[in-house]
């Protein structure tokens, strides 16, 4: 299958050369500070972890977004999400590349990574988490390659491998609640000593990963023939918004525990983000705005008749993914350092080089997923799944004049929007009795 990434418009191509020049001017970034050291970054000895190690937090949440899709398919059988899952095991692998970039890029010399290999600690929550990692990797790529493989033959699943898909659902569970230990068990840091962290990461990851998913996934609906389906798009645009109201929820409660027992070392740095301390209000103009953007997307997803306009959802889903990404991507690092032990404030912003090399590692990942979307596009294009027959009615109408886009054959005159009158068959050739589902048909 990996030849029909070799296939494309002069967009496509234009798009993938692009990200190789902003990868390139990251990598020279990158050996500057190999030459130099970690000096070309802002990290200090109260601040020692950065915007790299706040990327990688964040970008977990995408990889762990997959199961969103996946477990209502598999577990709940729910037809609507057939063709998706496949893009969800797909971001899941180029999430845990981008991951793995922040990481290599983090601790400064790249052999160092070699040393938990050689020299493992189980006692450590880091050992595990590169566990964790490289297991819903290889879990993911074999997975998801295998299930096109199989779709795109024709073949059924091999017994091996729905149990498989069955252990990654779990284990996508697994990397934010390991993730989360790392930050949760640092007991000088107050701001993360919370039994809720790992809750707070979940219910983050499962409303801002499945919004990337869907704002690239209309990305894809504009610029190919792939179509997701009215039903499947609305109904993970609700997932979204619940989980979005969830996160919201357990952030509230950290804010009445902190406030309420008034402990310092817990609303400190509460005050920090939103007021400023000791005199220090960086962080304050972006909580604000990361404030405003949660409760616009939450007014613009909560009405139905709102969250299922796609001119008005991908506006709401920037919005959410912009306050997600200010609250995890952002703040929740630097306030947890801040005030330090010594009950000081360290100002951290990232520096040039940081922000290029970061701009490199998201080039890459948004490189990993152009190829294996153009892979998995091509290939529901060959199986008919695309926006000229999902009416199903034989008359190739466009997908936006569909009343409904479940794949059903036309019951009566114009359902699709169509001049031609009702037709008793399946656009796949078979007869209506004997469809077993939208453009599968099998013999009575």
């Amino acid at each position: 299958m990996l030849e029909k990434a070799l296939k494309g418009r002069p967009r496509y191509w234009a798009w993938l050369g692009f990200l190789l020049v902003l990868m390139l001017i990251g990598a020279v970034a990158y050996i500057r500070q190999l030459q130099l050291g970690m000096v070309t970054t802002n990290l200090s000895r109260d601040m020692s972890w950065g915007f790299y190690i706040a990327q990688f937090t964040y970008l977990v949440g995408l990889a762990a977004s997959g199961v969103m899709i996946v477990l209502p398919y598999y577990f709940h059988d729910y037809k609507p999400f057939k063709h998706l899952v496949i893009f969800g095991e797909f971001m899941a692998i180029a999430a845990v590349c981008m991951c793995l970039g922040f990481i290599v890029v983090d601790i400064g010399i790249p052999q160092r990574m070699m040393n938990m290999i050689f020299f493992p600690t189980p006692n450590s929550v880091l050992f595990w988490d590169m566990m964790v990692l490289m297991g819903y990797l290889f879990l993911n790529v074999l997975c998801g390659w295998a299930s096109l493989q199989n779709e795109r033959m024709g073949f059924p699943y091999q017994k091996w491998l729905k149990p498989l898909i069955i252990i990654s659902v779990i284990w996508a569970f697994s990397i934010h609640t390991v993730t989360a230990f790392l930050y949760q068990g640092l007991p000088g840091r107050h701001f993360w000593l919370t039994a809720i962290l790992a809750a707070r990461f979940l219910a983050s990851a499962f409303c801002s990963g499945p919004a990337i998913l869907l704002l690239v996934l209309l990305i894809t609906r504009k610029v190919t023939t792939f179509e997701p389906g009215r039903q499947a798009i609305g109904m993970l645009a609700k997932i979204i918004t619940y989980a979005m109201c969830i996160n919201i929820f357990f952030f509230l409660l950290e804010v009445f525990t902190a406030f309420y027992s008034n402990i310092p070392g817990h609303k400190d740095p509460i005050l920090f983000m939103f007021s400023g301390f000791l005199g220090y209000s960086g962080l304050v103009p972006w909580m604000l705005a990361a404030t405003t953007l949660a409760f616009v997307s939450l007014a613009l997803l909560i009405p139905s008749k709102l969250r299922n306009n796609l001119k008005i959802l991908p506006f709401a889903l920037v919005c959410l993914i912009a306050a997600t990404w200010i609250d995890k991507g952002l703040a929740l690092l630097i306030a947890g350092f801040n005030p330090t032990p010594f009950h000081t404030i360290v100002e951290y912003w990232p520096s040039i080089n940081e922000l290029l090399v970061s701009m490199a590692i998201f080039a890459m990942g948004a490189f990993v997923i152009t190829i294996l979307f153009k892979i998995a596009t091509e290939v529901k294009k060959d199986l008919g799944v695309s926006q000229q027959v999902v009416c199903n009615c034989g008359c190739g109408c466009d997908a936006d004049s569909c009343s409904t886009k479940t794949g059903s054959c036309c019951t009566e005159t114009g359902d699709c929007g169509c001049s031609e009158t009702k037709t008793d068959s399946c656009s796949c050739g078979c007869s209506a009795e004997a469809k077993a589902d939208s453009c599968s048909c099998e013999s009575k």
